[in-house]
């Protein structure tokens, strides 16, 4: 099991975590062909909008991968991006990332420079991290109740 970071908009997040997927890179299989059944994903938003809207710099979305593998999806004429399916926890809050900066094995190392951190269409996280994330986002329990501590 692995534990991931997706970086999209806040409503490219959200329409993921509705839809029952999450798709990264604008679709590119590349991008998703790592992610396994029974890992989790958590979605860093920068924007609220794909390079514009207002700024939201949080952690959207999380939940954990249910396909086998990543698929096809038809979405618009000569667009078909590669995703997997995820089961999200839909009582999770968005969590603002500056308070967790100096609490992140990700980030705390790079205060200054953290943003420079977060970009790119997905970084592996490790497991604490990702509790410290559900746990800002107040789903800790949902998690550990899928994932028990070991």
């Amino acid at each position: 099991m692995a534990f991931w970071m997706g970086v999209a908009s806040a409503e490219h997040a959200r329409g993921g975590r509705d839809g029952g997927f999450a798709q990264l890179g604008h679709g590119k299989h590349i991008a998703v062909k790592s992610l396994r059944k029974g890992d989790w994903i958590v979605y860093y938003s920068p924007r609220e909008g794909m390079g514009e809207g207002q700024t939201v710099q949080a952690f959207t979305t999380i939940g954990q991968v249910t396909s086998d593998a990543p698929y096809r999806a038809e979405q618009a004429m000569n667009f078909n991006p590669y995703r997997v399916n995820v089961d999200y926890l839909t009582d999770a809050k968005p969590a603002p990332i500056k308070p967790l900066l100096n609490d992140l094995r990700l980030t705390r190392d790079h205060a200054s420079n953290w943003g420079i951190v977060v970009r790119g269409p997905k970084r592996k996280l490790d497991e604490e991290d990702m509790r410290r994330i559900a746990e800002a986002m107040g789903v800790l329990a949902d998690f550990e109740n899928r994932h028990p501590k070991p």
